[in-house]
């Protein structure tokens, strides 16, 4: 499994780091920064789809 951004999508809601802060950060304008450059590990899989779901600008997929 790996995590999809797309920066131009993001509206800095910050949802994908309060669900997940294992797999990402924020950035000084409050956009999202990914902390994976590859697979999720098996224990964050479903942080990682939390993360997705919850972002209301579509801005994180997963690629399986």
């Amino acid at each position: 499994m790996k995590i999809i951004y797309d920066r131009s999508a993001c509206q800095g809601h910050n949802r994908c780091y309060m669900l997940a802060p294992e797999l990402f950060d924020t950035d000084e304008e409050g956009y999202a920064i990914p902390l994976l450059d590859g697979d999720v590990p098996a224990e964050l899989e479903q942080k990682a789809r939390l993360a997705a779901d919850n972002c209301p600008e579509f801005a994180i997929t997963i690629e399986e």
